[in-house]
Formats: structure tokens, sequence, C-alpha cells
């Protein structure tokens, strides 16, 4: 029997959904390091890490958005706009700034996306909004999911057996910190700014030195064996 990386979270009954606490995750101090470092500086590059089934690696992941503060945000924006930083904004969000539009911001969660394994390049990237095409007549954008992870986090499960146009598609935007999408005569481009997270299990398929190479860090995890920290764990 595996042992999981982690120990016995504090009973919460007033919690909406159950999120292990990322203080409350026993070892894998290589892991907990490489995910802090993205988090407090992106420009790291993401961070890749490797590991046995049952070593804590999702559990960790997901625990690290809500430990972080949450980002301030243009409301009703599916961008994650900033609402002062140029550079963070949608083509949008700046155009409503150049004609002196008021742009109310609202306080919101660091954005925490997975990405399936099955998910296509239109779910990703974004598409045409069929829905209103057909009821109202009009072009419009439908975003994606590197629109939701904008200022947040993207994780990917079993990164190593993800197609490889979608990685390229990922990691194009993450080194860019943008994602331009062309559909039937639409173009538009929004900020894509999120720390790329990836994770696998060596077992299930060895990964390609290509994609290894395009993230800034990564770490080998194993099972934690130590008496003390096993004991802390159950």
């Amino acid at each position: 029997m595996t042992l999981t990386a982690t120990a016995r979270p504090p009973l919460n009954l007033t919690a909406r959904r159950a999120v292990f606490p990322f203080t409350a995750i026993v070892g894998q101090e290589e892991m907990k390091l490489a995910l802090l470092l993205n988090v407090i500086d992106p420009k790291v590059g993401g961070v890749m890490i490797m590991g046995d089934r049952g070593t804590g690696k999702s559990t960790t992941i997901r625990a690290l958005a809500d430990l972080l503060p949450e980002i301030e945000v243009v409301a009703d924006d599916p961008f994650n706009s900033h609402p002062n930083d140029p550079d963070l904004m949608s083509d949008d969000v700046r155009e409503r700034l150049a004609r002196l539009e008021e742009v109310p911001a609202v306080q919101k969660k660091v954005p925490m996306v997975d990405l399936p394994l099955g998910a296509t390049e239109d779910r990703v990237c974004g598409t045409i909004d069929i829905e209103k095409a057909l009821s109202e007549g009009v072009k419009a954008f439908e975003p994606g999911l590197l629109a939701k992870a904008n200022r947040g986090i993207l994780y990917i499960d079993e990164v190593n057996l993800l197609d490889d146009h979608l990685v390229d598609v990922l990691l194009d935007s993450a080194a860019s910190g943008w994602n331009t999408v062309e559909r039937e005569g639409i173009s538009i481009r929004h900020p894509a700014r999120f720390v790329l997270v990836g994770s696998g299990n060596p077992e299930e398929g060895e990964l390609r030195p290509q994609l290894l190479d395009r993230f800034g860090l990564c770490c080998e995890i194993r099972t934690v064996k130590e008496p003390v920290l096993r004991v802390q764990i159950n």
C-alpha cells in the first residue's frame, strides 16, 4: 500500500468544499518550494512535477490557490483583466478606458483551472459563440480555458499524455503571455498570464524532452519513507 504525502486536515464543518490546506502537506519540500517560487514570480516559467501515484501532487497543487490573496479584476470581464495595468487588460477594457468609461473592479479568488486530457483546441483557446450567432445573428467570441486561467494557475494532470498540438499551444501562450484566436472572421487577442503547472506519472509514459525544456523548473518526488513523517501522514 502506498501512503500519500499528506497529513490529516483539521475538521471544518462550515467549508463549502473540501480543500486540503497547503500548510498541512507533509514532506515533498522540493515540490512545495517550486510552486511557491512560481506564484511569487510567474516569470520562473512554470513547474513540472513527476512522481508516482499517491505522492500528493494534485492535492498540493489544488491547495495552492486557496493560499493566495484575492486579486482585483474588472467586473464581468471573462479575461480577469486588471483594472489599472494595460498589459493585463483585454482589448475591450482598454477601449472602454480610452472612451473614459467607468470600469468597476471587484475582488476575486485566484483562478485555478484544470485542463482535462480530452480538451479540444476550441475549448482551450476559445471559439465562436454558436448560441449568440444563432439567436442574435452576430459573431461573438466564447472565451476558453486560457481566458479563465489568466492571472491564475493552469494545472495539467498527466501532462505527458496530452496531445502534442495542445501542448504547443499552451506553452506558446505561457511564454508570450497572450492568446490570439482567429475564427470565422473574428480575430481577438487577450492576456494569458498564468502559472503553468504540469504533473505526470513516469509509469504512464515518458516525458518528451522538448516538453521538459519548456518548463522553468522540474522536480521529481517520491513516496515519503521517513518514519516520523509517515506517522504524521496517517
